[in-house]
């Protein structure tokens, strides 16, 4: 198995963790205090993680070239903006659900390293990614219960954009790591981290001061919760940024999508949250496509 799979599984499980943790905050915060517990509470373990990698390796990556810079801070705002997007959506629906709508991501990241980076989508990728968002469309198309019809409504928009950002940030974060000329793998992705997280945190604290007054002082006094939302936030994003410098983005996030599963367990066993078997049939969809992509992707 190559190293970029399990890097990736253990990221999604991280992500998910955060997710958890951030729908508890949202009584307590704002959409955009509880996004902001993601990045103010890792920016200084990111930064502390990277100079003692740094320190113990001897390594560095090198002069930063202007465009690391560019694709950091784009990939920064459009994750801010999506992880927003994507604790709005937990007011209106259950943990599960409003996950999964942000799950054409891996079909958009696709599209955005093929424009932005030249990438390459295989055959068998391709598949893999259409049978996931296959899956994906079953748990994101709620039935109406007075009519018995499918119906799109404005959730599934919402995380349909959610999705898109992060697949905008995915493939930026990509760009900003192979724009290091130096260093392993790991040094790449801890660099890029540490940039990305400052300057995330500096920019939400900053709209917060501006928008909302008060709510930085709600976030310090949540600083239990949101402490834990900054560690396995700063741990799946690591994760993460080493697997989009070891491969393909769209790969990468398509074999994310075990993130669903974890998800409905989380739902079911954490938020007493129901699942109902559409959704179930829409999460072994979503398996398959990744098995596919496993097998097929190259």
């Amino acid at each position: 198995m190559e190293l970029w799979i399990p890097v990736t599984l253990v990221a999604a499980f991280s992500q998910n963790v955060r997710n958890a943790l951030q729908k508890t905050l949202k009584g307590r915060l704002s959409t955009w205090g509880a996004t902001a517990s993601r990045f103010v509470f890792a920016a200084p373990l990111a930064v502390l993680f990277c100079l003692v990698l740094l320190q113990a390796t001897g390594e560095s990556a090198g002069q930063p070239p202007h465009v690391f810079y560019l694709w950091g801070m784009a990939g920064g705002l459009a994750q801010i903006v999506a992880t927003g997007l994507l604790i709005h959506l937990f007011s209106y629906t259950n943990f599960a659900v409003a996950t999964a709508f942000t799950k054409t991501e891996p079909l958009q990241t696709a599209l955005f390293g093929i424009v932005l980076l030249g990438d390459r989508l295989t055959a068998g990728a391709a598949i893999g990614i259409v049978i996931s968002l296959v899956g994906v469309i079953l748990v994101s198309m709620p039935q109406d219960e007075g009519t018995r019809r499918w119906k799109l409504d404005r959730k599934v928009w919402i995380g349909v954009l959610s999705g898109g950002l992060f697949g905008l940030s995915a493939v930026a974060y990509r760009g900003a790591s192979l724009s290091l000329a130096e260093g392993s793998v790991l040094v790449r992705a801890s660099v890029t981290l540490a940039f990305v997280t400052v300057f995330q945190a500096l920019a939400i604290l900053g709209w917060l001061a501006w928008r909302e007054r008060g709510e930085v002082t709600r976030l310090l006094q949540a600083w239990r919760v949101a402490s834990l939302v900054g560690i396995s936030g700063m741990f799946g994003s690591l994760c993460w940024f080493t697997a989009f410098t070891l491969e393909n983005a769209a790969h990468v996030r398509a074999v994310g999508q075990v993130e669903v599963i974890i998800t409905l367990a989380i739902s079911i066993l954490f938020f007493r949250e129901k699942v109902t078997l559409r959704e179930i049939a829409g999460v072994l969809l979503v398996a398959a496509g990744v098995v596919a992509l496993v097998l097929l992707a190259h």
